[in-house]
């Protein structure tokens, strides 16, 4: 691992297609560009993912959803400004088979735009990051960054420390005409 990296040269790292960890708005995320398909690529590679699971996609404002092809109708828009900005993560249709290798052939993908403002202000630097948490597929998220490098060591480009993680992973829901469904409670309690 080399040197203390700033924010500034991670968010260069990030926008030229490398990886790493860093806290997101729950818990510590193995991070990347969400529009470079060789970095999520690798991402599955390192965190050792089922090849047929997408991943939750970080991004910094509604109008992030443009970039995948999305465009909420008015009720979809009601409902993401009921969570958003916020711990929740939603499933949201995309037909782009440009996205093939975010959606994993399931023509949806889960987004969540965090309520830490400087998380989003790195996002709007970066563009929108793809965030699973920090642990191969299958076992416990890291807590601190001793537990990611325990993990990933020199497999990724940086870690950047933020406090000790011990959130519960962010709730999934899925919008499908205007109804919400609960795919995995989390710590936002959602009211159906």
């Amino acid at each position: 691992m080399r040197r203390k990296q700033s924010l500034q040269q991670i968010i260069d790292r990030l926008k030229s297609g490398g990886i790493g960890v860093f806290p997101t708005d729950t818990l510590y995320g193995l991070v990347g560009s969400a529009l470079n398909q060789k970095t999520v690529e690798r991402i599955y590679k390192v965190r050792q993912r089922t090849p047929s699971k997408p991943l939750i996609v970080l991004i910094s404002s509604l109008e992030d959803l443009r970039l995948f092809g999305i465009k909420p109708d008015r009720e979809t828009r009601k409902i993401l400004n009921q969570y958003w900005p916020g711990k929740v993560s939603i499933i949201l249709p995309t037909l782009s088979n440009k996205l093939i290798y975010l959606h994993r052939r399931t023509k949806t993908i889960a987004f969540r735009l965090p309520a830490k403002a400087d998380l989003r202000r790195i996002l709007k630097k970066t563009g929108p990051l793809v965030a699973p948490s920090a642990n191969p597929e299958g076992q416990p998220p890291a807590k601190s960054i001793k537990e990611s490098k325990a993990y990933f060591d020199d497999r990724v480009d940086f870690y950047l420390a933020g406090k000790r993680q011990t959130n519960l992973p962010s709730t999934l829901i899925k919008i499908t005409n205007g109804q919400v469904k609960i795919l995995r409670p989390g710590i936002v309690r959602v009211k159906i």
